[in-house]
């Protein structure tokens, strides 16, 4: 499987890009769980500052998603109220408190993984990269449980699900994982593509093990959907550099970016892996589509999103798909990250 990893941050800072939160901050994580059933939990981490708090809640009710809170006290709490969460009309059920602190939320949800085979695909730009697959919702898969994974000691915790539904065994021994970490302070991971993280960031990697593919030469791919502010997507930057001393061979950093500030962004090195080594040799580009506007009801849901911002919102989507027809792939060891 490829391994994308995704670098997620939120700032609170007038400097377009920068880091330049605060000096320091206490760094925790917690699940928190629904008393009535354990099995229902979100991924509490949150980041507190001299005068400002940071909120990553993190989900996998529903497609996998995380609710992105930067408040301007270092006293701002999560409110979870269980029994609005997992209704059909979730609205209210989950807050960031006080309200007024607010400076800036979002949301990314990931909602499907896209199959495609590229067997007779010579061109690596095509769209889609070969004939597609139906694709797999993220909303119709069982997670393991979130506690199950949990370190404290580095700050990071696994969501590991597969098809409820799976008639034909395509991931009888196989998984997606997205395992999610953050960080006490400024830094860069030892495996590649080795993006700088500090403690404002919260990093995700995605991982395909093991699942049967559905051709000879198959792609992978994911839809990424976000909240937008206003009737705008939010903007894609790429920035080039001569220099690839922290992921070899890759000369590009790609950031979305939301509109106003105090903002915040994503951002992510275009190369994926086909071993867990992750080195020159497995390495294959990673293509991400334009932004597009879309329809909260064409999206699976999620209950997070829901419960914290309403069922009116604005979103926007684009997909990160992973190789081409050529070079390494996931048929080599049916591995991506």
């Amino acid at each position: 499987m490829r391994r994308a990893v995704l670098l997620l941050s939120l700032l609170l800072t007038a400097a377009p890009f920068g880091l330049l939160g605060e000096e320091t901050r206490r760094v925790s994580l917690k699940v928190i769980s629904d008393w009535l059933d354990p099995s229902q939990n979100l991924l509490h981490i949150w980041a507190v500052g001299a005068t400002s708090t940071l909120h990553y809640v993190w989900s996998s009710l529903g497609p996998p998603a995380v609710l992105l809170v930067a408040t301007n006290t270092p006293n701002s709490t999560l409110n979870v109220n269980w029994s609005l969460l997992i209704s059909s009309e979730p609205d209210g059920g989950l807050m960031v408190l006080p309200k007024e602190s607010i400076q800036f939320s979002s949301a990314i949800v990931f909602t499907r993984l896209f199959e495609f085979d590229s067997t007779d695909t010579s061109d690596a730009a095509a769209k889609p990269p070969g004939k597609s697959y139906p694709p797999y919702s993220l909303a119709d898969f069982s997670w393991d449980n979130i506690t199950d994974s949990l370190d404290p000691a580095t700050l990071s915790a696994t969501f590991r699900g597969h098809p409820i539904h799976d008639p034909t065994g395509t991931f009888a021994s196989g998984s997606l994982a997205f395992r999610v970490q953050a960080f006490s302070g400024s830094g860069r991971p030892a495996q590649p593509p080795r993006l700088l993280h500090t403690a404002d960031t919260c990093q995700l990697e995605v991982d395909l093990v093991g699942a049967s593919p559905r051709g000879n030469h198959s792609l992978f791919g994911l839809e990424v959907a976000m909240l937008g502010h206003g009737p705008d997507c939010p903007s894609v930057q790429e920035q080039h550099s001569i220099d690839d001393e922290y992921a070899p061979a890759v000369f590009q950093l790609d950031q979305l970016l939301w509109g106003s500030l105090p903002s915040g962004f994503m951002q992510w090195r275009p190369v994926a892996f086909s071993q867990k080594q992750g080195g020159r040799e497995s390495a294959m580009p990673c293509q991400a589509s334009p932004l597009y506007p879309t329809l909260a009801y064409l999206l699976p849901q999620s209950p997070i999103v829901r419960a914290f911002f309403g069922s009116q919102n604005n979103f926007c989507a684009f997909n990160l798909t992973f190789g081409t027809s050529t070079g390494p792939g996931y048929w080599d060891k049916h591995y991506l990250s």
